[in-house]
């Protein structure tokens, strides 16, 4: 390796020992005197450009003085590398002189929008302005004035939104001998999950079997739990906005629910202190059952529904009769007013479509404009009066007419009383395979083995009382029945300006055509050519198309919700 040339040695370290100085400029001799690799030679440009831009970078730019260019230009006469020209006499030269544009003056301006010309094109754009916006406006009301009104929506409470269920036996329940109000309250969140609006609770009161006088209603039989377990129940409820109705039917263990009627008027006084001491305490509502045994049932049952809404109008009074005529339930609906009843109504059909449609028509047009609620019994399972093949049926049946649905505890998932091993009073609820009262019971037939199965039945309760709660057309929309054929019940729910719901059931043991007659319709809902099938109560149905109602075919024991939108 060849020694640096210590002529090129010298300006390095003159530099490094004072970076103050820019190096001086190379004469023109030293140019000269090199040539390409370092020998003596004329330097070509390329060269010169290259030695420029060391002599530049020999300083680290942070280093160098920023008019260290200017004295070296000025000292020596020479262009220094790094220097930025600018050439503002050329770029002055050639613009015009006078060319520059500076705007019109204050005075100038005024002077030209006070011309006639000015003022006439003025005055005609606020003309138009003004015309234009009485224009859009005249068009906004005429708008408003054609359209179609907004119905008037009916006055609502909780009870309207949604199903009750009913939990009378809470060690049956939860499936174990110590079930209790503790218990109960860790399953708010199933009962969240069925978005159901009610809870009735019980009896869980003080009982002394057919001893008026040792029964209290206003105590908490202890076997249940306490006083605080239940205002802790309240509390989680009611953040989950669960209603708590509480059962007073008095003399639940005993053979008469209301002793002896010769003390009627014992009973109607300790009940009156039990409504106004437990609505204090914060329930929503009483249930009362049997009360076909109770003597002067009208006139008691309108004093208690007095006490329950002079306290808060949202308060609901639910009744429940073994009876079954039409007749009997309407003397009751008649002595009182927003009073739910559950009867064994609908449990008299003998379940074919003809049966069902004449008992629920017949019941709409004798309750007139009296909420309805709908059951087939006070207390019992579903299963218990319905065959096994028609429950899903039932339940899309349930949940689509209008009024409120009430269901008791094991409805949402076929519970059976009359599996092996199950006490027929108050079946065990089957929450998991530890639950099964026989090892003949299938896990399928539990809470936990149909939680997942979106085939399940209870897939299908949820849902229903999903859609339920969230539309307006099933919640409390009016009701139309369609003719149709052998087999078949079919209706139609509507309100207003929202999507209408069409129902078509089949309780018939064959496939069969839908032939639905839509001549007693108003227009405002009548069919259109297909409707969207939301849901099926058989698996197999691909849910969310469209189907031709000209050519609509149903399965055995089928239910179908379809949806169709309003038409203006």
């Amino acid at each position: 390796m060849e020694p640096k040339d210590p002529e090129l040695s010298e300006p390095e370290a003159g530099m490094a020992s004072d970076p103050r100085e820019a190096p001086a400029a190379l004469s023109g001799a030293d140019v000269q005197g090199l040539g390409a690799g370092g020998e003596p030679g004329t330097m070509n440009q390329d060269t010169e450009v290259d030695m420029k831009e060391v002599e530049l970078n020999e300083l680290e730019p942070e280093k160098q003085p920023m008019n260290a260019a200017s004295e070296a230009a000025v000292a020596g006469g020479a262009e220094k590398n790094g220097l930025v020209k600018i050439k503002v006499a050329e770029d002055e030269a050639e613009a015009a002189p006078g060319a520059k544009f500076t705007g019109l003056s204050k005075e100038e301006l005024l002077k030209v929008a006070g011309s006639p010309g000015w003022v006439r094109t003025r005055w005609a754009l606020l003309l138009l302005f003004w015309l234009g916006w009485l224009g859009m406006l005249a068009g906004a009301v005429v708008i408003i004035v054609r359209a179609p009104r907004c119905r008037e929506l009916p006055a609502q409470h909780w009870w309207h939104r949604g199903a009750l269920y009913r939990v009378g036996d809470l060690q049956a329940f939860q499936a174990r001998d110590s079930g209790d109000l503790a218990g109960l309250k860790d399953r708010l969140d199933y009962l969240s999950s069925l978005k159901v609006k009610g809870l009735v609770l019980g009896p869980i009161h003080k009982n002394q079997k057919d001893d008026v006088e040792g029964t209290e209603l206003k105590a908490i039989d202890p076997a249940l739990g306490s006083r605080e377990d239940f205002d802790s129940l309240l509390l989680a409820a009611n953040k989950k906005s669960i209603h708590v109705i509480l059962d007073l039917t008095p003399n639940y263990l005993g053979e008469n629910s209301w002793f002896l009627p010769t003390q009627v008027d014992v009973v109607a006084a300790k009940m009156k202190e039990a409504l106004d001491f437990w609505l204090k305490a914060g329930v929503y509502g009483f249930q009362v059952r049997d009360v076909e045994n109770l003597t002067n049932a009208a006139s008691h049952l309108a004093d208690w529904q007095n006490i329950t809404k002079s306290f808060k109008e949202d308060r609901l009074l639910l009744v429940g009769t073994g009876s079954s005529g039409l007749r009997p339930t309407l003397d009751l609906l008649e002595s009182t007013k927003d009073l739910l009843l559950t009867s064994s109504y609908l449990a008299s059909s003998a379940f074919t479509a003809e049966d069902t449609k004449l008992l629920v028509t017949q019941y709409l047009n004798a309750t007139d404009s009296h909420w309805c609620s709908w059951s087939l019994s006070q207390a019992g399972l579903l299963t218990s009066f319905v065959p096994a093949q028609l429950l899903r049926l039932y339940q899309l049946l349930l949940f689509t007419l209008p009024g409120t649905p009430v269901f008791s505890y094991g409805d949402e998932i076929g519970l059976q009383a009359t599996l092996p091993g199950q006490p027929a009073k108050a079946p065990v609820m089957l929450w998991d395979e530890a639950s099964l009262p026989s090892a003949s019971v299938g896990a399928n037939m539990t809470v936990k083995g149909q939680n997942q199965d979106p085939n399940s039945v209870l897939s299908l309760f949820r849902r229903l009382s999903d859609q339920r709660g969230k539309e307006r057309s099933l919640l409390h929309g009016d009701f139309h029945v369609l003719s149709t054929g052998y087999s078949l019940f079919s209706y139609v729910r509507h309100w207003d300006q929202n999507d209408r719901f069409l129902v078509v059931l089949n309780f018939g043991d064959v496939g069969l055509s839908a032939r639905l007659g839509s001549s007693n319709l108003p227009a405002s809902a009548s069919l259109p050519a297909e409707a969207n099938l939301l849901l099926s109560t058989h698996p197999d149905r691909e849910e969310g198309t469209a189907l031709a109602l000209e050519q609509l075919h149903l399965e055995p024991h089928e239910g179908l919700l379809l949806r169709f939108p309003y038409v203006a």
